[in-house]
C-alpha cells in the first residue's frame, strides 16, 4: 500500500549500533522514530530543522518515499529505515545542503 506522506522536517536517527543517518521526515514519522526508540528499535531520534522549503528535490523524494514505503502504524514490531537508491541519496544530500545542514 502506498503512502500519501508530506515531508516537512529533517531529523537525525542513531541506530542502537551507535551509527546515525539523516532522514527527511514528517511529525508522524518522528512520532514512529520515538516511539521506536522507547521500544529499544532505535537509540534516538532527534529534529535537525522544522518546516523545510518544499523544493523540487524534496518532491522527488516524498514521491519515492510514498511509492516505496508504508508509514507505521502505532503497533510497529521494529523499525524500518527508508533505503535509498543511489539518485535518491543525491536528493537527500542536495536537500541537506539546501538547508544548510552538514
Amino acid at each position: 500500500m502506498k503512502s500519501n506522506e508530506v515531508l516537512t522536517l529533517i531529523e537525525e536517527i542513531t541506530r542502537n549500533d551507535g551509527s546515525k543517518y539523516i532522514e527527511i521526515s514528517n511529525m508522524v514519522q518522528n512520532g514512529r522514530a520515538e516511539l521506536a526508540a522507547d521500544r529499544g528499535f532505535i537509540k534516538q531520534v532527534r529534529i535537525l530543522q522544522l518546516n523545510i522549503p518544499h523544493s523540487p528535490h524534496v518532491a522527488k523524494y516524498e514521491h519515492y518515499v510514498n511509492e516505496n514505503f508504508t508509514m507505521p502504524d502505532e503497533n510497529m514490531d521494529h523499525f524500518e529505515e527508508w533505503k535509498k537508491t543511489p539518485e535518491m541519496q543525491k536528493e537527500v544530500a542536495i536537500i541537506l545542503k539546501e538547508n544548510h545542514i552538514g
